[in-house]
């Protein structure tokens, strides 16, 4: 073998250990989420700090920094889309990115983050907003110190957009929420000022055994292949994926609210397509991930959304779901329900909110978090300040800070920045690459309303799943719609199903 090809299979055989470690630590992590004993948190916290220590200082090592300079002049003589070339890419930056945090302030905070999301699980519930808040504002200290290691020249929020979004500023985000805004606004206030929808067909006695016996077929139906992956409960929802050949997914279940369950399982089954969907060649190294957040919560608001709140969807499967349940649903039309499901109103809770006002949930979170980053917004005034955005946003103040301040596990459960800004942007990518693929497939919707998935699915496998961190986001979006990233797409799509439904 030659000196390059000895110094990429070692860079290689490094890269795959600090995977299986962080793969490790997932599995950790789900287990916390899911079947952990209370009584195993803490240990759970110290176990989890361990393997991401470990995993840093061998991602840091001098020689991986060795490695990586010596492979230079092969990466350079590569072809950009070679998969190499974007191994050597991708760890480079990783690398980089590393070497500037200490692996113990790193592992000190994964424990941090353990132990705040535990005491939140207990908090919630119960309302006592006070016992997290000591533990909160100990998250936004190590925030703004993780910040402050990788260094920034605009915003201290900028190294921390950039590890969920490659290539944002708070200054991009923020004009694109600005442009955003104006559109959805008036939107918002031209629809709240109609009737509300009624939803209480949704609001009924709904077994859990019988939400799942409707729900499994389905995902399975959209792709989700149950010999690499499972679903189970959680406080969450989330994905979480150990390997090519595992990817699971969660929900969360209320037996009198039959949309909390489905939709937060096509929700996660969207993300879940995305990580089944890679080239298993890249299992095991650091391309086998979706390339940002913003591209992995377009998939999971493609399927959610796009899919799963259309009427085309519903026109097949509302006999089945009718079946499933004829003491709550015989008597309603397809068209209640419909209505039902995309129900607009000024709401509380960002994961129960509607397509229209979602966004607003999601500005108010980054400019919190912009605010409590700056300093100029404590902690222990964060309950009066979510209220304050709340009621001058959306007209509704929470009632408490349980369906307030404390409703995200995300500051709960990590850091504080660069957490909610995935959201908006995977809506707006939802759109803009559903509008790429009908293009290529004018027959889509017409294929979701006879229970078809298979078109959509292919796609976007081709189009985006395959590649997985190949390449960049702007990079990807560009090759996937062949321009940036639009607003256009998606504010034409709220506006079409919107106007029908409230025949604006």
């Amino acid at each position: 073998m030659t000196q390059t090809a000895l110094a990429l299979t070692e860079l290689k055989s490094l890269l795959n250990e600090v995977c299986d470690l962080n793969n490790a630590n997932a599995v950790l992590g789900w287990d916390q989420s899911t079947y952990m004993p209370s009584g195993g948190g803490a240990t759970r916290g110290r176990q989890m700090a361990t393997l991401e220590k470990i995993a840093h200082e061998k991602l840091t090592a001098p020689r991986t920094g060795e490695l990586l300079e010596n492979l230079k002049s092969y990466e350079q003589e590569l072809p950009y889309d070679h998969d190499d070339a974007a191994l050597l890419r991708l760890a480079r930056r990783y690398y980089e990115q590393a070497t500037k945090v200490p692996s113990e302030f790193l592992a000190a905070f994964s424990e941090h983050s353990s132990n705040t999301y535990l005491a939140w699980v207990k908090a919630r519930p119960a309302n006592d907003f006070k016992s997290v808040q000591p533990l909160l504002k100990k998250t936004l200290d190590m925030s703004r110190q993780l910040a402050e290691y990788y260094g920034y020249d605009e915003h201290i929020a900028d190294p921390l957009i950039n590890l969920a979004d490659y290539g944002m500023k708070a200054s991009t985000i923020r004009a694109l929420f600005a442009e955003l805004r104006s559109e959805l606004v008036p939107l918002v206030k031209t629809i709240t000022e109609q009737p509300l929808a009624d939803d209480s067909c949704l609001l009924q006695h709904y077994p859990e055994a019988q939400q799942f016996a409707f729900s499994t077929p389905i995902i399975k139906r959209f792709g989700y292949d149950f010999e690499r992956g499972r679903q189970d409960k959680t406080a969450h929802p989330f994905m979480t994926k150990f390997a090519n050949g595992d990817v699971r997914i969660t929900t969360r279940v209320k037996e009198h609210d039959f949309s909390e369950a489905f939709f937060s399982t096509t929700h996660e089954t969207g993300h879940a397509l995305y990580e089944q969907g890679i080239n298993p060649a890249f299992d095991g190294t650091f391309l086998d991930n979706g390339t940002s957040s913003g591209v992995h919560e377009s998939q999971s608001r493609t399927w959610e959304n796009l899919v799963s709140r259309s009427r085309a969807f519903w026109s097949y499967y509302y006999p089945s779901l009718q079946q499933q349940f004829p003491a709550q649903l015989n008597q309603v039309s397809l068209d209640t329900f419909y209505r039902a499901i995309n129900k607009v109103q000024r709401s509380l809770i960002r994961t129960d909110a509607d397509e229209v006002t979602y966004n607003l949930h999601v500005m108010i979170r980054f400019e919190l978090e912009l605010q409590m980053l700056e300093g100029k917004l404590a902690v222990k005034d964060l309950p009066e300040a979510w209220n304050a955005a709340y009621q001058n946003d959306l007209g509704i103040t929470p009632p408490n800070d349980s369906n307030g301040c404390m409703q995200d596990v995300h500051w709960y459960g990590g850091r504080i920045g660069g957490v909610f800004q995935s959201y908006t942007i995977g809506n707006i990518l939802s759109a803009q690459f559903f509008e790429s693929a009908l293009k290529a497939y004018p027959d889509i919707n017409n294929e979701i309303a006879q229970g078809q998935f298979s078109t959509l699915h292919h796609w976007l496998k081709t189009n985006i799943y395959q590649y997985g961190s190949k390449f960049t986001a702007n990079k990807m979006i560009e090759r996937a719609t062949g321009r940036g990233l639009d607003i256009a797409p998606y504010m034409q799509y709220l506006r079409t199903k919107y106007g029908e439904l409230y025949t604006l």
